[in-house]
């Protein structure tokens, strides 16, 4: 029992909680996505433009404190994301359609930060949230 109970232990060491930090390449721009700790030092440096894709109803819900909305699933997306550069950090409830926005902008040049875990690994490390 001590042995199962070591090896869970090791697991959830080494695994974590979605606080891993992964980085990608592309041609342009790089995508780094982080856990909530390392995401909350990033927004609050003050070139980095913080950005919820989100539908507006998400957002209306609650949002991190200074996030603009630009909602990815929505038509005018690349239009209105197309003069967005340097760096960017982006969310959405999870981080999967943050994921596919950040890959966007990193491929027109930006050096962009992806939450792990979205709002919701947000929420749950007893970060704020604004409406």
């Amino acid at each position: 029992m001590k042995h199962i109970l070591m090896i869970v232990l090791v697991a959830l060491m080494m695994g974590g909680c979605g606080a891993g930090k992964s980085s990608v390449q592309t041609a342009k721009g790089t995508v780094t996505t982080i856990g909530v700790e390392e995401f909350a030092k990033v927004i609050t440096k003050k070139n980095v433009r913080l950005i919820d894709v989100r539908t507006p109803k998400e957002y209306a819900e609650g949002h991190i404190k200074g996030a603009e909305n630009i909602d990815v699933k929505a038509a005018d997306f690349s239009e209105k994301i197309k003069n967005v550069k340097g760096n960017v950090a982006v969310y959405c409830a999870r981080g999967v359609r943050s994921l596919n926005a950040a890959n966007t902008l990193a491929a027109q040049g930006c050096t962009v930060y992806n939450l792990d875990g979205g709002l919701t690994a947000w929420k749950q490390a007893g970060k704020p949230v604004v409406k």
